[in-house]
């Protein structure tokens, strides 16, 4: 890794806080059906059905669509989002040019196979960031709403606006939402409005 990535990782992580006196409540993610990458997939509608479409050979933040999955510096997130107490999905095939293979399997659709992928994308809807990159590299939550084609900031996910409460590993994330790194098996949580949402965890099966 690069002094300059190792110092941004630094910067993020340091910008994480403690929850004290913050009071939570649960979220509606609770209703849930595991999913085919075995993580739940919220019985929710996703935060938006539109996703950016992407081509072979297209680039956004740096990161390019290749038509195979590069597997050199191969790691997975999982993100996490609340609008107003109330789970959102994030959708399937962010990042993936169509026309989509789509397996439908007994848990849930799976998108296999496809025209090109970006470094950073979704194969479900359960929230798994998949980076498949050819290069190591500190990619953030803001290059993954770049190739989602939604906006991300201090006060707007996406569709939904409102004062964004960001958790990582279950702590407060003082800085910019665009600006939390994407390392491997971060569990990162937007909490868009009131109220505020006690943090979710996962357990990431074998092999993710």
């Amino acid at each position: 890794m690069s002094g300059r990535a190792t110092v941004g990782v630094a910067a993020g992580l340091a910008a994480i806080a403690a929850t004290a006196g913050l009071a939570f409540t649960h979220g509606s993610s609770a209703s849930s059906t595991l999913g085919p990458e075995g993580v739940p997939i919220p019985t929710a509608p996703p935060l938006t059905r539109s996703t950016r479409p992407v081509g072979i050979g297209e680039r956004v933040d740096g990161i390019a669509c290749q038509a195979h999955e590069q597997v050199l510096f191969h790691i997975h997130a999982h993100l996490t989002i609340f609008v107003r107490g109330r789970a959102r999905q994030v959708p399937a095939g962010i990042g993936i040019g169509a026309p989509y293979e789509v397996l439908e399997t007994r848990a849930g659709a799976f998108v296999a196979g496809a025209t090109c992928f970006m470094w950073l994308h979704t194969h479900s809807a359960d929230g798994i960031i998949h980076t498949e990159s050819p290069i190591r590299r500190t990619y953030t939550l803001g290059d993954f709403f770049d190739i989602w084609g939604q906006p991300l900031g201090p006060d707007r996910v996406g569709p939904a606006r409102g004062r964004v409460a960001v958790f990582v590993a279950g702590r407060r994330y003082e800085g910019d939402p665009r600006s939390v790194p994407l390392l491997a098996h971060a569990q990162i949580q937007l909490d868009v409005g009131a109220p505020p949402v006690a943090p979710e965890r996962i357990a990431f099966p074998p092999g993710l």
